[in-house]
């Protein structure tokens, strides 16, 4: 029995066909995996499915009824975005349970009630927080896990949907999400689980449906195939998983060097980065990497030790003299940190080098458009056009904007901090490629914050593991993995 289908769905914006004729359809008691580059259309094929969207042809079936003609029937659809959509100054009891009429509540609201009734759901996720707490005082990972929560809380729902649920979790809460999620098959709903994170995909779905350039190409059981398989549809051409990407022209010459550095979340911190290397930054959630780097970058309080670059005492605490002075930090939250949504990819190129590009008093629009077709073909951003809004991008394109804004200042050293996260394997390749060439080609010091081992493992000369605050291990580009776990858990400290 279908419980949810999208009937020759054809979606279509300015100069593209975002979905063509797809067919696909969902069923009680399974965990369906939707899976494709970014821009193959699974965003899209999500607002259609939740009625954000209402499709130039086909219909969306909800219990065999036409859900456009009846709106109502979008009701039975629990979607949780990937982007954290909750309300900070409100108590966690009160996040769970609104809008209130949907839950049943009705007139003055409770707030002990409210309380009360949230205590059995948070025991349900393994949410560790209390139900008066504000949500802006609890961890991104039980905001994660808080929202997805609250999109069960409506017990008439039919299907659950989780687009990349696992983003900000810790793996131990990923394991709890995955039990609850497994709870919630049993109950006989229907789940949609969108994840560029093929182990999870294996781990925890029954089917597979596979999207390139706007079209379903594949549909198999997830028992049926491996990686290589999943990987190839994706892409359309085979991807060597084995390939490396840590930069063969590192110089002997320091670019940085970072002693006793102690913050916040870190301590007595020392390392060393030299020219044209690829350091990177390994370690559980929490472990106090970022906040490290954006200490440095000028973000964040250093309260003792000293930074030097090109051998000279560098400025703390200033992120403008950082830019100025040829140190970019890319942060790892991209569409709240990385980039201004509702202008166009030239404004977001041109915003950090407006006085490059002046002619006379007023900012040059043809030498603006010049710099933002380089970024685009220089980089291979996938888009109509330099003023398309950069919010409609896919995330994987989105990243190579940043990067090449961040190149046309000129930089020395570039902090990528998570680079790949929400992307499909194949942009991440390119990404990779565009650290190694940058690293290789222009001698760029890179410093890699990423929370992927296979990833720090593939592209970085040597690793630093952090463990609560502090180096608990360096390692070059041949150390084993379990090492390096040892060390980022504690176990070699």
């Amino acid at each position: 029995m279908k419980i949810l289908e999208a009937k020759n769905i054809t979606k279509m914006f300015p100069g593209v066909v975002a979905l063509d004729s797809v067919d696909v359809a969902f069923e009680p008691g399974e965990i369906h995996a939707i899976i494709g580059e970014n821009g193959a259309g699974k965003s899209t094929l999500i607002k259609c499915l939740t009625g954000v969207y209402e499709p130039e042809e086909g219909e969306v079936l909800i219990g065999g009824e036409n859900a456009v003609k009846n709106k109502a029937l979008f009701g039975k659809i629990a979607y949780v975005p990937q982007e954290i959509d909750l309300f900070g100054y409100m108590s966690v009891a009160e996040n769970l349970f609104m809008p209130y009429e949907k839950s049943g509540i009705k007139g003055t609201v409770n707030q002990k009630e409210l309380e009360k009734r949230a205590v059995p759901i948070l025991e349900k996720f393994s949410i560790p927080i209390k139900p008066s707490d504000l949500v802006k005082d609890i961890s991104v990972s039980s905001q994660q896990l808080l929202q997805i929560a609250r999109a069960t809380v409506h017990e008439d729902y039919d299907v659950l949907m989780l687009d990349e649920p696992t983003t900000s979790l810790t793996s131990r809460d990923t394991e709890i999400l995955f039990d609850v999620v497994r709870k919630i098959k049993e109950e006989n709903k229907a789940i949609i689980f969108i994840s560029h994170k093929l182990e999870e995909i294996f781990l925890l779905s029954d089917v597979i449906t596979v999207f390139r350039n706007g079209k379903k190409v594949a549909f198999s059981k997830t028992e049926d195939v491996d990686t290589d398989w999943v990987i190839r549809q994706m892409t359309g051409h085979e991807v060597d998983q084995n390939e490396r990407f840590y930069s063969t022209k590192v110089s002997d010459e320091i670019l940085m060097e970072v002693n006793h550095l102690t913050g916040e979340k870190f301590t007595d911190i020392s390392f060393k980065l030299r020219k044209g290397e690829i350091l990177g930054f390994s370690g559980l959630v929490g472990a106090g990497r970022s906040e490290l780097m954006q200490a440095v970058f000028g973000y964040l309080p250093v309260y003792a030790g000293s930074v030097k670059i090109d051998g000279k005492e560098w400025k703390l605490g200033d992120t403008n003299y950082s830019v100025r002075n040829g140190l970019i930090y890319l942060p790892e939250e991209r569409k709240k940190q990385g980039i201004l949504p509702v202008l166009s990819i030239r404004e977001n190129i041109s915003i950090s080098v407006l006085d490059n590009l002046r002619s006379g008093l007023n900012i040059s629009r043809k030498k603006e458009e010049e710099l933002a077709q380089d970024v685009i073909d220089t980089y291979d951003v996938k888009t109509p056009g330099s003023d398309k809004e950069i919010q409609f991008l896919s995330g994987g394109n989105q990243q190579k904007v940043i990067i090449g804004r961040a190149m046309a200042s000129k930089p020395k050293l570039l902090i990528f901090d998570e680079p790949t996260k929400g992307i499909d394997v194949g942009t991440k390749t390119e990404i990779y490629r565009l650290m190694k060439k940058l690293a290789e080609d222009e001698g760029i010091g890179i410093v890699m914050i990423s929370s992927e081992m296979e990833e720090v493992k593939k592209c970085s000369n040597r690793i630093i593991a952090m463990y609560e605050g502090r180096i608990a291990g360096e390692f070059d580009e041949y150390a084993g993995q379990q090492d390096i776990l040892g060390a980022i858990i504690g176990v070699n400290s």
